[in-house]
């Protein structure tokens, strides 16, 4: 019993050696040095080549799981070079603690691989997740991030994606629909309305013309009242132009309204509603 401790400890000596921890802690170092270059590398590339953008981030993010997956393996086998008593020991402890203190973290490990094959989104994508919509920056062995359209970065769990529902606004591809609501008073000019959102349409600087526009028109309950709705759906050429394409749409249309004049619900009865006068202020009454 004591020969076996003793020995026991003798490969655990081995294996904790300083100078092969200190190798170990070197290559992990390189691995993360290697990593971030390859990443600067692609972010240099997606500026001089935009339109290939998705497909270099999704191999930079398929190159990370396999580099840090392979290098690690490859440090503990080939500096540390534990016994397979060793190794299989550590696996059998690792399993159990990844599952009675990291089952949130195990699971979205495995979520994590699941998305990587199963791909029901990819990097560069605008996905709505819930309440969060924005674009897929990243995708990693634990979490997913998100960066929205107020520039901020959200990180949720692989695992909630396994459950939960999500949906891609253009699956992969650079282009992306966009769809605009205009409202309008029963008797407005629905023809010429449609007219001229759709000249507005074409000759924005942002639309994907060899992807069709297209047109639905359907009574809207709008407050107290009834309104047409005139939904225009346009492809923008860059999913990164998508809300600068909307707002493009919006400003023009209102101006080309203004000056046709389509009526809008609701406008002329504000125009007869008066507001009370309030008192005003200045420095002098302080």
């Amino acid at each position: 019993m004591e020969d076996q401790a003793v020995e026991q400890l003798e490969i655990l000596g081995s294996v904790l050696d300083p100078a092969k921890l200190a190798l170990f802690l070197l290559g992990a170092l390189f691995l993360w040095v290697v990593n971030r270059l390859v990443h600067h590398l692609a972010q240099r590339m997606m500026a001089s080549l935009p339109g290939q953008r998705f497909l270099i981030l999704q191999t930079v993010t398929l190159f990370s799981f396999i580099w840090y997956l392979g290098g690690l393996y490859a440090l503990v086998v080939g500096i540390l070079q534990p016994p397979r008593e060793l190794m299989l020991a550590l696996g059998g402890s690792a399993v159990v603690a990844v599952g009675f203190a990291l089952k949130d973290v195990a699971a979205s490990l495995i979520a994590g691989l699941m998305l990587l094959f199963d791909r029901p989104f990819q990097v560069g994508d605008r996905v709505s997740f819930g309440d969060i919509y924005g674009e897929i920056v990243s995708i990693g062995l634990r979490s997913v991030r998100i960066t929205t359209l107020d520039d901020n970065t959200v990180t949720i769990p692989n695992s909630r994606f396994i459950t939960e529902v999500v949906s891609s606004g253009n699956a992969g591809a650079m282009d992306m629909m966009v769809v605009t609501d205009f409202y309008l008073a029963l008797d407005a000019d629905l023809k010429l309305a449609q007219a001229l959102v759709r000249e507005v349409l074409v000759t924005s600087r942002f639309v994907f013309l060899k992807k069709p526009i297209t047109f639905t028109v359907s009574e809207y309950p709008l407050s107290d009242r009834l309104a047409i709705r005139l939904r225009a759906k346009a492809y923008v050429f860059d999913v990164h132009y998508e809300k600068a394409f909307q707002s493009d749409i919006v400003i023009r249309t209102e101006a080309q309204f203004q000056a046709q004049g389509i009526k809008r619900p609701g406008r002329e009865i504000a125009s007869e509603v008066t507001l009370p006068s309030l008192p005003i202020y200045s420095s002098e009454n302080q």
